[in-house]
Formats: C-alpha cells, structure tokens, sequence
C-alpha cells in the first residue's frame, strides 16, 4: 500500500449550510489523489444544499452524495452513515462550515501507513471570522511528530475531544464498533473519542495543521459549541463527559478516564463559570443544582489533576448549595485567572476562598511560580478630550507578590475581531507602591488616535525585580459613569467614539469608531437593537 495511492474516504456532514457546503467539500477535493472519495451525507436539508452537493458530484466522480429523509437532529448519525457507505482504508470527518487545509489528509495518511498506526491525528486551529485571527487546539499534543505506542502512555489525548482532526482505519472502527451516538447528541465527540482511546490503538502524531474549524459568531444559527444560552447544552456536556469517563473506565483506563474529568474542569466549567453572570437567576439556580450533582462523583484525586482555576471553581460549587461570588468565580475562570479580593486566611493562616467557605483552601498559592499566580490588576480606562489615562491597580496576593517586587507593567492593545489590524500598540508604566490599598497602581496615557476602528483587547505583562514576570488582563472596573461611551474631538479623525467595557470574563476592552461615519454607523446599531428590543413581546 502506498502512502499516495487513493486510501482515504472523507465523510463531510451538513444540514441547512448552502452557504459553506460547497467550500468543504471542494477543500476535501483539494487534497488530491490520496483521496478515493468524498460521501456528503446532507442531513434533509431545505435550503438548496443538495442540489449544491448534485453538482459537485456532476463536477467530480469522487463525490457521493447521501441524502437522509429525516433530519438526525445531530452531528452522530450522518457522521455514522459515512462510516457505512466508507469504501477506502482509512476516513476522515469534516464538517460542512469548515475546510481541510492544503495537504492536510496526505499528511496524515503517510504518518498513518509510516508506522502502521489505525489512528493518525495532527493540529486544528480555531480560525474566527471574520478576522482570521487564529488559535491552536491543544497545541501541546502536536509540537513534533510523535509515535504513541497507546493512549495510555499520553493521558492529555483525552484533552483533545475533536474527532475532525484525525484520520481512522476504516476497519478498526468497524471492528470494535466505534461509532457516534445517533440522534441529537450534542458533544458526540467526547463519546466517540473515547471509544477510540479505549481500543487501545497505536497513534501517531504530527504538527502539522490538518483541520480549520471555523468559528462565526454572529451566523443565524450557532454551532453547538457556540450555542450556551440554554441549560440543556450544559446537561449534554455533563452527560457527554459522563459516557466518556465511564466508556474509559470500563475499558480499565484508569489515567484516561480521569483526564477526561480534568478536561472537563480545565475546559468546560471554566467556560461556563465566566458566562454564570450573564444569565438569569433561574438559569444560575439550575446550573449550580445540576453541576453540584455532578461534581459530588468526583474523588479528589479528580480535582488534585486539574488546574488551580477550575478546581477551586469546583471546590467552591460543592461546598455551597446556592450559588455565590459568581463576578469572583468569573475572574477566577478566565484565561489568564485572575483572583480578585477579599484574600482571608483560615486560623492557621492558610489562604481560603473567602470566610465563610474556610473549606475552600488555597495554600497552593504559596508555592506557584508568580509566573502562574492568578493576579488581580484592576484597570480603568478615562477617555478625555487631551488625554486618556489608563489607569491600574495591582493587588497584593498573601505577600507572593511583595517578595518579587512588582516594577512595571506592559501594556498591549491586541486588536481583535472587525479592528482594523494596525498591529499591536504597546506602552509601558511605572508601579508605585500604594500606602493606602497595599496594592501597586500605574498611570499611562493612550492615544487612542493610533488604534484603527474595532474592538481592542488590554493584555498586561507585569515585570518583577526578581526577573520574573506575569503575563495577564485587566479587571475592568465597573460603576456609575466607568464604562461610558463618550464621543471625543480627535486632530486625526475630526470625533472619536470611544467604549470601553467588560468582556465576558470581566477583562477591559475598548471599541472604537472613529470619523462622523464611523460614530454614526455605531448609533445606528444601537438604534436598532432598541427598536428591536422594543418590538418583542411582553
């Protein structure tokens, strides 16, 4: 068998996704000769995706279109009629709003066929539009190619729940059976990875980027991972998880099985947690009952695997039974951490999440590098005709950070989705120890006339005597009058309209829209939505 004959199946799946389907399945094409076929198994669309998908297969013999009579309701049971209708050696998934980049299956199949592995897998980056800004998932599986031997020997496999960025011997899944969960199902792949990774199969690994999952947030319908609004898509990812750590544990993977736990708490109740604060107190009632049931399963071992953030968040949802301190918890689940005040101490002195939760104990926070403390830098941005002050307070945390002695701090603003990309600015300020709060403050000023219009993120490196330093964001700080959008005169732009406001996680960012069009095209919006608001019922 030769790695560049025509070995691979591509099942791409779509429902209701004219708009993006014919990209998939041309990138799939792309790919070349190693590919036999490509299987669109459209899910009873209405939109005019099959008859898209009849004139690819009109194009080119490779495509097979299926088409199912009665929509699934999920991503399992088309992604299981490719398994099916598969007629080469090995299969790959792709979802019809993402592409296969240049190359991507070829470098699969050769590591797949070089060490006779039945599982191949590289990197998928998340790739957000319409900016193109792109991020890596679980980067730290595919740095250098990578034979393993079984899953067992490399636990963090279990981080990686995608299914898409992998290529499957076509008689290993049949063999031992591993298929989706059919129906609706949401996070099917959490269950699927795991019946692959109980199989024992050897894998081999590559650095190369074999998958583009992209991510649009503002389309019509949201993808399952975008759509939170509802506790059902938390319960799914409970239950998901649930099936994943027992189809682990019963095939003996002891180490698998609690990764795939650590996963969920370093990845979804971190993720969840930051967005606890935008719903409504029914929703964040549910949430907590639900997610304390479930946590009650978790051994400490479980927690002891996790990273600090999620296994405090979780710490603190077992030991109370209403929910609480949920703008704290969001600061703590946000990425970098940040632990905002009060820091009280047990009577032993031991730091704990606040008096009343003393269980709650984090002495761990005496021992981490400073360059993996979860700082709290409260910022506030003062737009003024003149001058824009940045304006930031560093707070002390159990004395950690008096020992290193904070000396300055590096202030970025990352432009990010609709920003007109000029490149990131950067200025620097001084911190002066505060008598009165304990804590450090900086003063910088912005010019905000620099930075294109869109919205702009605050990152913050905070530089330590003792050479080490903290890379982090900044709490935006909330209250009367803080976080008002202000229209200023600008020598470069005639007015300027400035919004700084806190993100999901409660960081600062800052939109901007500079010009009369720019302030009015933003007013318009806003118009908009208040009409629209209006309109609804009730």
């Amino acid at each position: 068998m030769h790695p560049h004959d025509a070995q691979v199946s591509i099942v791409v799946i779509g429902y209701d996704d004219a708009r993006h389907v014919t990209d998939a399945v041309r990138s799939a094409l792309a790919q070349g000769g190693v590919v036999r076929e490509v299987i669109a198994v459209d899910d009873c669309s209405t939109d005019g995706s099959p008859e898209l998908l009849d004139a690819l297969a009109a194009e080119d013999p490779r495509v097979k279109v299926l088409r199912r009579t009665v929509n699934s309701g999920g991503c399992g049971t088309p992604r299981n009629d490719g398994i099916d209708a598969a007629r080469a050696p090995y299969v790959m998934f792709l979802d019809s709003d993402d592409v296969l980049p240049p190359g991507a299956v070829e470098a699969l199949l050769m590591a797949a066929v070089a060490h006779e592995t039945p599982v191949a897998a590289g990197l998928c980056v998340r790739r957000e539009l319409p900016s193109g800004r792109e991020t890596p998932w679980q980067p730290e599986l595919y740095t250098r190619p990578a034979l393993i031997s079984h899953p067992g020997r490399r636990p963090r496999l279990a981080y990686d729940t995608l299914c898409v960025n992998k290529l499957y011997r076509t008689d290993f899944l049949r063999e031992h059976g591993i298929r989706f969960p059919e129906g609706r199902f949401p996070y099917e792949d959490f269950v699927f990875g795991a019946r692959v990774l109980a199989a024992g199969p050897a894998i081999a690994l590559i650095p190369e980027t074999v998958y583009v999952w992209h991510v649009r947030r503002a389309a019509r319908r949201l993808s399952i991972s975008l759509d939170r609004a509802d506790i059902g898509n938390w319960t799914a990812r409970m239950e998901a998880t649930r099936q994943a750590h027992r189809i682990l544990l019963d095939a003996g993977e002891k180490r698998l099985a609690r990764a795939a736990r650590t996963t969920f708490l370093d990845r979804g109740l971190r993720m969840y947690a930051r967005e606890l604060p935008l719903h409504d107190e029914e929703y964040r009632g549910q949430w907590w009952r639900l997610t304390r049931a479930y946590l009650s399963d978790f051994d400490a071992a479980d927690l002891a695997q996790a990273s600090v953030p999620g296994r405090v968040v979780a710490q603190v949802v077992l030991a109370s039974e209403r929910s609480r301190d949920l703008h704290r918890l969001r600061e703590l689940a946000a990425r970098p951490a940040r632990l905002t005040p009060p820091y009280p101490s047990a009577a032993d002195g031991t730091p704990v999440w606040s008096a009343d939760l003393p269980q709650v104990r984090l002495g761990h926070l005496l021992h981490r590098p400073v360059r993996h403390l979860p700082v709290a830098v409260d910022a506030e941005l003062r737009p003024g005709a003149r001058t824009t002050l940045l304006r930031l307070r560093l707070h002390e945390l159990y004395g950690r950070l008096e020992n290193a002695r904070p000396s300055r701090v590096d202030v970025e603003f990352v432009p990010r989705e609709g920003a007109a990309r000029p490149g990131v600015r950067r200025t620097t300020a001084q911190l002066r120890r505060d008598g009165t709060s304990g804590g450090w403050t900086a003063e910088t000023p912005v010019a905000l006339g620099t930075l294109g219009a869109g919205t702009w993120d605050v990152r913050l490196t905070l530089r330590f005597d003792d050479g080490t330093s903290r890379d982090t964001t900044a709490h935006a700080l909330t209250g009367p009058g803080i976080l008002r959008r202000r229209v200023l005169p600008s020598v470069r732009h005639g007015v300027l309209l400035v919004q700084p406001y806190a993100t999901h996680s409660g960081a600062l960012a800052l939109r901007l829209a500079p010009g009369v069009h720019g302030v009015s095209s933003v007013l318009t919006r806003r118009l908009h939505r208040l009409l629209r608001r209006a309109a609804l019922p009730g």
